[in-house]
C-alpha cells in the first residue's frame, strides 16, 4: 500500500486566514468600547473559542503530513475542516456555556447592588422633599428643553396663590400684572439663557413674595417663599421705595417737558426743582442755573399773595399777570401747599382766553343762526349730552323745556321720545338704538331715513364732531314724499288714463315731433304704433292721416299752430267726417313748454248714446207723471167711498135709525176701524206722492209749544186708552212758540206716538220730551217695547217696511217715512237709538225759524 505525501491546499489555508480575522476584529472592538468587567470575559471567552479552533486545526494539520516529509492520505481535506469545525464549535458551546454560569452570578450580584443604592436614593429623596415641601416654599423645576414642570411645597392659602398645579403658572390671574410681566420675562431668560434672578413680587392678596430662579444640573429652579413679617415689610417698602422713585422720576419727565412754567419749593420758600419751560421763562441757561440763582417768575406782590392765601385745605387758584421776554402775559397760577414745601404751575391763558372769548361769540352767532332755521338741529358734547337745540327741535319732538334744559344724554333723549311714542316701533329696538348712536364712533356723515307714528318723514343727517360729539340734523321730508308720490302717482295715473281713454290723444312738442299719443288715436285715425312713435314729425303723420279723410285743411293748420312764433298761441276746435262714418270732434289745446295737445272724440258714438239718454229720460219723465197720476187718481177715488163708509158707519150708531143686535154693533165698529185705517193709509200714499213729485208746500206758522203738545196729548188719547198705555209729556215751561206747518208737525208727532203706542207693553208708559237750543226744538218719543235689531235700524225708514214683531196692530210701514219726509221739508233730522229688549227713542230736530221764503218740496 503507497503513501502519497500531499500538502495543504492553499485555498483551505487562505479560508481559515479569513475565518480568524473577524473574530480578532471583534475583540478588538468588544475590548475597545466594552466596560472592564465585560471586556476580561469577553476577552476569556474569545481566547478559549480561538485556542480549540486552533489546537483543531493543528491537528488536522499534523495528521494530514507524515513523518519524514512522506504524506499518508488518512483523511480528505475537507473530512479535516469538517472536523476541525465540529471540535471548535463543541468546544466553543462548552466554553459558552461556562461564561454564561459565571455572567449570571456576577448579573444578580450587580442587581442587588443596585436595588440597595436605589433604595438609598428614594429615602434620600424623600428625606430632601420632606425638607422643601414646607408651607412658605413652593419650587417649581422644568427640565431642559421642552417638558412639564415639576411642583414641590406649597404656599400658605392666604397669599393667594393657586394650590392647584394647573392654576399655579397663570401668574396673572393671582399676581399683580406689573408682578405677572415681570416674572414671565424673568422665567423665560431662566430658562431660555440660564440667567438667574431675584425678585420680589404682589400678589392680588397685597401679600409680598420672594421669587428665586436658578440653573443647576440642565434643570431650572424657580423658589416661590413666603416672606415673615419683617421680611415682607422690608419687601413692601422695598417696593414702594422703587414705586415711588420711579413715579418721581416720571412725573419730573413729564413735568420737564411740557410747556407750562413749573416749580417746586422746599419749607423755607426757596426754588428747590423748576422744569425747562421756567429756566425759558426767566431767560436761564438751564434749570439748575435757575435754582441756584434763585431766579423768581412771578413778581413779589403776586409771590406773597401766594403764600398768604395758599393753605394746605385750599390750594391757590388764580389769573396772575407778568411780564415774560418784555411781553405782559397772564397766566393762570395754581401752587399747592405742604409741611414740607409748594409746588406749582403756571398756565399761560392770554392766547386761551383771547380764543375763548372769540369761540363765545362764534358760538352765540352760530346759535342764533340755527335758532332761526325752520330745521331741527341738536348738538351733543363729548359725553353725548345735549349742548344745543333751536326751536324748530323743540316743535319737532314736542320735549319740555326742562327736560332739555337738564342735558339729557343722547340714549336716554330716544328712550324718552320712544316711550312718548314719537319714534318708529322697531322689532329690536335695542339694535335699531346702537345703531343710531354708533355715529359717535363712525368717520363718515350717517344718513337714516325715520317714518315716524304720526305720518311724518325726517332724513336724519348724524355727523360726529373731531373733538367728541355729534350733529344731528333732522329734515321733515314729508312733504317732498308726499309731493314726489303724488306726482309718480299721477304720472302713472295720467299715463294709465291716456291709454285707457276712448278719445284719441296726441302731444306735440314746440318742433313738430310727437311725444306721446295713446292707443285710441291710433285706432281712430288706422295708424300704426310705429307710424306714431315719440319723434316723428307731424308731416309724417299728416301723410298718414291723409287716407282717412276728405279734407286737408286739418292737420295742415295743426302744423302751422305748432311752428308759428305767435305770442299767444289760439285753441283750435273743430270737426273731422272720416271715409269710415265716423265723426270726430278735435280740440288742439297750448300745454306748458311750448307743447300741444290733440284730442279727437268719436262722436259717433255719443250721439247715439245721447239720442238713447233723450228717449230714455222722455219715457221715465212719462212714467212718472203717470205714477203722479194714478196715485193721485186712485186717492181720491178711495177717499170719497171711505168717507161715504165711514159717514154711514157713523150714521148707523146713531139710536135714531133703530137699535141695532149686539153682533151688528160688533160688526159696526169693525168696519169704522178698518175704514179709518185704509183711510189713514190713503192718506199717506198721498202725501208722499205729493212729497216726491215736488209740490207739496209747507204753511209756515207761528205755533205755541205748550198748545202744540196738548193738542196731541188729546188727539192720542183714545189710541192711548184702547192699547191700555199711558203718555209723559216732559217740557220745561216757557218753550215758547216755533214757526212751522202746525198741521205736519201735529202729523210727525201723531205718526210717533202712534207707533210708540203699537209697540209699548200694556200697563207701560211712553214718553214724549221736547226741549230747545238756540236755532232748533227738539221732539223725542219713547217707548219701553221690544226694540229694534240692529240689522233692521238702517231699513226703519223704508217705505212699506214693517216691522209688526210685538207689535199690537200691523200697518203699512209708511209712518215713519212720512215722519223722516215731513222733517226733511222742515230741514230737520230724524234720528232713532233703539236696543233689543230696551225700547225705541226717536229723535225729531226741526229749526224753530222760519225760511226767508216759502220751502217748497224737492225730491
Amino acid at each position: 500500500m503507497s503513501v502519497t505525501k500531499r500538502s495543504l491546499p492553499k485555498q483551505a489555508a487562505t479560508s481559515r486566514e479569513r475565518t480568524m480575522v473577524p473574530v480578532f476584529k471583534l475583540f478588538e472592538s468588544a475590548s475597545s468600547e466594552a466596560p472592564a468587567g465585560g471586556l476580561r470575559r469577553f476577552g476569556r471567552f474569545c481566547s478559549v473559542f480561538l485556542g480549540g479552533t486552533a489546537l483543531s486545526s493543528a491537528a488536522t494539520v499534523a495528521l494530514a503530513q507524515g513523518s519524514g516529509g512522506a504524506a499518508v492520505k488518512l483523511f480528505s481535506s475537507t473530512e479535516v475542516v469538517v472536523s476541525s469545525l465540529v471540535v471548535g464549535a463543541l468546544g466553543a458551546a462548552l466554553l459558552s456555556a461556562v461564561w454564561l454560569v459565571r455572567q449570571r452570578g456576577n448579573m444578580q450580584a450587580e442587581t442587588q447592588e443596585m436595588r440597595s443604592a436605589l433604595s438609598d436614593a428614594q429615602q434620600r429623596i424623600s428625606k430632601y422633599e420632606a425638607l422643601i415641601a414646607e408651607k412658605n416654599r413652593r419650587i417649581v423645576v422644568w427640565e431642559s428643553g421642552p417638558s412639564k414642570p415639576e411642583f414641590l411645597g406649597q404656599l400658605p392659602p392666604e397669599t393667594g396663590a393657586p394650590q392647584q398645579d394647573r392654576d399655579f403658572l397663570a401668574f396673572g390671574r393671582w399676581l399683580r400684572p406689573t408682578s405677572a410681566s415681570d416674572l414671565e420675562r424673568a422665567i423665560d431668560l431662566l430658562r431660555g439663557q440660564a440667567r438667574s434672578f431675584d425678585m420680589v413680587v404682589e400678589t392680588t392678596r397685597d401679600e409680598i413674595l420672594e421669587v428665586q430662579g436658578r440653573v443647576s444640573g440642565g434643570k431650572a429652579f424657580v423658589r416661590f417663599i413666603a416672606l415673615n413679617n419683617l421680611r415682607a415689610e422690608l419687601a413692601e417698602l422695598k417696593i414702594e421705595r422703587e414705586r415711588l422713585t420711579h413715579s418721581i422720576s416720571l412725573f419730573h419727565s413729564l413735568l420737564d417737558a411740557i410747556e407750562q412754567p413749573v416749580w417746586r419749593r422746599d419749607a423755607g420758600g426757596k426754588l428747590a426743582w423748576v422744569n425747562h419751560a421756567y429756566s425759558e421763562a426767566v431767560e436761564a441757561p438751564t434749570p439748575e442755573k435757575v435754582v441756584e440763582e434763585g431766579r423768581e417768575f412771578l413778581g413779589t406782590i403776586a409771590r406773597q399773595k401766594i403764600k398768604v392765601m395758599a393753605t394746605p385745605a385750599s390750594p391757590f387758584h388764580d389769573r396772575v399777570s407778568t411780564v415774560i421776554r418784555g411781553n405782559r402775559t397772564v397766566f393762570d397760577v395754581v401752587d399747592v401747599v405742604v409741611p414740607a414745601g409748594s409746588a406749582g404751575m403756571a398756565i399761560d391763558v392770554s392766547e386761551a382766553e383771547a380764543v375763548r372769548e372769540e369761540l363765545k361769540r362764534t358760538l352765540k352767532s352760530h346759535a342764533e343762526t340755527l335758532d332761526h332755521l325752520a330745521t331741527p338741529v341738536a348738538i351733543f358734547d363729548g359725553e353725548r349730552r345735549l349742548q344745543f337745540y333751536n326751536q324748530a327741535f323743540v316743535q319737532l319732538w314736542d320735549l319740555s323745556h326742562p327736560f332739555l334744559e337738564s342735558r339729557p344724554d343722547n340714549s336716554e333723549l330716544l328712550d324718552k321720545l320712544r316711550s312718548d311714542g314719537k319714534l318708529p316701533e322697531e322689532l329690536s329696538w335695542r339694535s335699531w338704538k346702537d345703531t343710531a348712536l354708533s355715529v359717535y364712533q363712525a368717520l363718515d356723515t350717517k344718513t337714516d331715513t325715520w317714518h315716524l307714528p304720526n305720518g311724518q318723514t325726517l332724513r336724519v343727517i348724524a355727523t360726529a364732531h373731531p373733538q367728541g360729539g355729534a350733529t344731528w340734523v333732522f329734515e321733515n321730508l314729508t312733504e317732498q314724499v308726499d309731493l314726489e308720490t303724488r306726482y309718480n302717482t299721477l304720472v302713472r295715473v295720467q299715463g294709465e288714463t291716456i291709454d285707457h281713454l276712448s278719445e284719441g290723444v296726441a302731444v306735440f312738442g314746440p318742433d313738430g315731433r310727437i311725444r306721446l299719443s295713446n292707443p285710441a288715436f291710433r285706432a281712430l285715425w288706422g295708424i300704426t304704433a310705429d307710424q306714431a312713435k315719440p319723434g316723428t314729425h307731424i308731416k309724417a303723420i299728416e301723410a298718414a292721416c291723409a287716407p282717412s279723410y276728405d279734407s286737408q285743411d286739418g292737420w295742415r293748420r295743426f302744423g302751422q299752430m305748432l311752428t308759428n312764433f305767435d305770442d299767444e298761441r289760439a285753441s283750435l276746435q273743430g270737426t273731422f267726417e272720416l271715409y269710415s262714418g265716423l265723426i270726430l270732434d278735435y280740440a288742439a289745446t297750448p300745454l306748458p313748454n311750448a307743447q300741444t295737445m290733440f284730442t279727437f272724440v268719436d262722436m259717433t258714438a255719443s250721439a247715439r248714446a245721447e239720442r238713447a239718454l233723450k228717449e230714455k229720460n222722455d219715457a221715465l219723465q212719462k212714467a212718472d207723471e203717470i205714477k203722479n197720476d194714478f196715485v193721485q187718481h186712485v186717492s181720491y177715488e178711495l177717499r170719497s167711498p171711505l168717507t161715504n163708509i165711514i159717514g154711514f158707519t157713523d150714521l148707523l150708531k146713531t139710536p135714531g135709525v133703530g137699535t141695532l143686535t149686539e153682533r151688528q154693533a160688533e160688526y159696526i165698529d169693525h168696519i169704522s176701524t178698518s175704514s179709518s185705517v185704509l183711510l189713514t193709509i190713503v192718506n199717506d200714499i198721498l202725501d208722499l206722492a205729493t212729497v216726491d213729485a215736488g209740490i207739496m208746500q209747507l204753511n209756515y206758522s207761528e205755533m205755541s209749544v205748550d198748545d202744540l203738545l196738548d193738542d196731541v196729548a188729546m188727539q192720542i188719547a183714545d189710541r192711548l186708552h184702547e192699547s191700555n198705555v199711558t203718555l209723559e209729556i216732559t217740557a220745561p215751561h216757557g218753550l215758547g212758540n216755533i214757526i212751522a206747518d202746525q198741521q205736519r208737525v201735529k202729523q210727525i208727532l201723531l205718526k210717533l206716538l202712534t207707533n210708540a203706542t203699537n209697540f209699548a207693553p200694556e200697563g207701560s208708559s211712553i214718553t214724549l220730551t221736547c226741549r230747545r237750543d238756540k236755532t232748533d226744538i227738539f221732539f223725542s218719543v219713547s217707548d219701553r217695547g221690544p226694540g229694534i235689531p240692529q240689522d233692521m235700524l238702517k231699513t226703519v225708514f223704508d217705505r212699506f217696511s214693517s216691522n209688526s214683531k210685538g207689535g199690537k196692530r200691523s200697518g203699512a210701514g209708511l209712518g215713519l217715512s212720512i215722519v223722516e219726509s215731513f222733517v226733511t221739508l222742515h230741514h230737520g233730522q230724524v234720528t232713532i237709538d233703539s236696543r233689543t229688549g230696551s225700547g225705541t227713542t226717536v229723535t225729531c230736530r226741526i229749526p224753530s225759524g222760519a225760511p226767508a221764503a216759502s220751502i217748497a218740496a224737492a225730491e
